[in-house]
């Protein structure tokens, strides 16, 4: 396989200067994440642990194997969204490694406002089972949640994908033979009560973990019975006399130990369809991302650097390189996996469109991953194109992309815009997972763009009227649209309304991918139908 030769001069002014650019929003990323580890405020993490209960980061380190990786996903849900509510909507949620298998893990923050639902925390549960549900991953919900935020209720309780998409969810994943497992670990009240009823085993802590789905007050206020909190949903009454829960624990660390024991009884985990190769290390440091990636938004960045830096050996077995060649395709390997590989150098033209189609059909054919690496100001546009047919080879790309059933990631790493973001597998065409780089912004257009075409359309209706504007006049129009623009392509606005996974730096992006690619390659294969090309 052909190792993909480096140009870069590290020495320059400019690599300087983008390198000390990403480093900057680097740090601003560690810096939210630190904000989101924390949890809730300080007197409130104090009240947790005097009454005898692990924090809730600790109880995920505590269940996943010593010295494996949790892959958080959503960490920066709700960024920005609630008061006095920090990152991460109140919800961890990741794939960690229990007895030696992949599980998803979903743990409430009860730090945090008691560890009740908002709307972003209701999409974030259900984004991790759909996560869970398309790789066939044993769900363990960490229990200890107040339930519903009242005010929020708009965002939580009438529609789909809100909180009773969960319980849709946990029936449609029992029924496709997924085990779920939950922990009580504090109170589950109402509609929370059936998170844990409805799964296969529930663990419950002593004293600690009560399920009702009216409370002490609210069975007061409605049947005038005086019940205190044990008596009415304690663990040992639901562990003896209702049967609701099937393991009683004496505090978090048995709760968590009795759990791994469960997990070690689920059966032979999933082989992979495919042996991976020995993995390697690229053959260039992939901390040279951050000097390669342009810091001015109108200078593009050379992808194909990028790509060298991602692949094992930077090895790439490029097709069709001289063919509509703003679009690179073909085959590498991350960490011994097997992958396709899109990446933008440059607009979509008719060509490069043509061969993402006829490379995707490729990838479904052998049963390989596709990974779309998107820096894309969009389709080539005008006359020219018009007449080429862009429109049509655009379809193909989009049925060929949308149609495969083989395992899709995208990486955000630039600028995504228009249909292009959503050509190279934008949210909407549901990627297995999404994510972008501190570098990445994605809108229907860019900013300038934006506010050029507003002012067009502010400039004919004057003409209509028989009026203008000064340059001034139009510059002060220009100027919020782009901003308003700005603020929408901002990577962490992605992160906040869960339209990306999560943010990553360049360099967690091997590792990352790669637990994502042996996870994918352990489910059952799923066969592809394309729908109609149109020639």
């Amino acid at each position: 396989m052909t190792i993909l030769k480096t140009t870069l001069n590290t020495a320059t002014t400019d690599f300087a200067e983008n390198d000390a650019h990403y480093r900057r929003r680097i740090d601003e990323l560690h810096a939210l994440r630190r904000t989101q580890r924390i949890g809730g405020p300080e007197k409130v993490r104090a009240r947790h642990t005097e009454k005898g209960k692990m924090l809730p980061r600790e109880r995920v380190e505590r269940l996943i194997d010593p010295g494996t990786p949790f892959l958080e996903l959503g960490e920066l849900a709700g960024l920005g969204k609630y008061n006095d509510v920090p990152p991460g909507a109140g919800i961890i949620t990741g794939i960690g490694m229990v007895s030696g298998r992949h599980c998803m893990i979903i743990a409430n923050d009860a730090t945090i406002k008691g560890g009740t639902y908002f709307g972003m925390t209701t999409k974030k549960h259900v984004r991790a089972q759909r996560i869970a549900w398309n790789n066939r991953l044993p769900v363990i919900t960490l229990v200890d949640s107040g339930g519903a935020f009242l005010p929020d209720q708009e965002n939580i309780f009438p529609d789909e994908g809100q909180f009773g998409s969960i319980f849709h969810n946990q029936v449609g994943m029992s029924g496709d033979g997924i085990p779920q497992i939950a922990i009580v670990m504090g109170p589950c009240t109402a509609g929370g009560a059936y998170i844990p009823s409805l799964c296969d085993e529930v663990v419950i802590v002593r004293g600690q973990g009560f399920m009702y789905l009216g409370g002490p007050e609210l069975t007061f206020a409605a049947t005038g019975e005086k019940v205190d909190a044990e008596t009415l949903g304690g663990g040992k009454m639901h562990s003896s006399v209702s049967g609701v829960t099937d393991h009683l624990a004496e505090n978090d660390a048995h709760a968590l130990a009795l759990t791994r024991e469960i997990v070690l009884h689920l059966g032979e985990p999933p082989l992979p369809r495919k042996t991976p190769a020995t993995p390697k290390p690229p053959a260039y440091p992939i901390e040279e991302i951050y000097g390669i990636v342009s810091r001015d938004a109108k200078v593009p960045t050379d992808n194909r650097e990028v790509v060298a830096r991602l692949l094992d050996g930077s090895e790439f077995h490029e097709f069709k390189p001289l063919y509509g060649d703003t679009l690179m395709t073909g085959w590498g390997r991350i960490h011994g996996h097997e992958v396709g590989v899109l990446a933008n150098n440059g607009v979509l033209f008719v060509e490069s469109a043509l061969k993402a189609a006829h490379f995707i059909n490729l990838c479904v054919q052998r049963d390989i991953p596709l990974l779309f690496l998107a820096d894309v100001n969009g389709f080539m546009v005008g006359r020219e194109a018009e007449q080429a047919g862009i429109a049509k080879a655009g379809a193909k790309m989009i049925t060929a992309m949308s149609s495969a059933r083989v395992p899709k990631f995208t990486v955000i790493t630039g600028g995504s815009y228009g249909a292009g973001y959503l050509a190279m597998l934008g949210r909407p065409f549901q990627p297995d997972a999404m994510f972008i780089w501190p570098s990445g912004r994605a809108a229907i257009m860019g900013p300038e763009q934006a506010a050029s075409v507003l002012a067009q359309v502010r400039s004919q209706i004057n003409d209509r009227e028989g009026t203008s504007w000064t340059a001034e006049e139009e510059e002060a129009f220009k100027a919020p649209i782009r901003k308003e623009y700005e603020t929408f392509q901002d990577p962490y606005n992605f992160a906040s309304n869960l339209w990306a996974d999560s943010v990553i730096e360049p360099g967690e992006t091997r590792e990352t991918l790669a637990l994502l690619l042996d996870i994918a390659s352990r489910r059952p294969k799923v066969d592809t139908n394309f729908g109609v090309f149109r020639f």
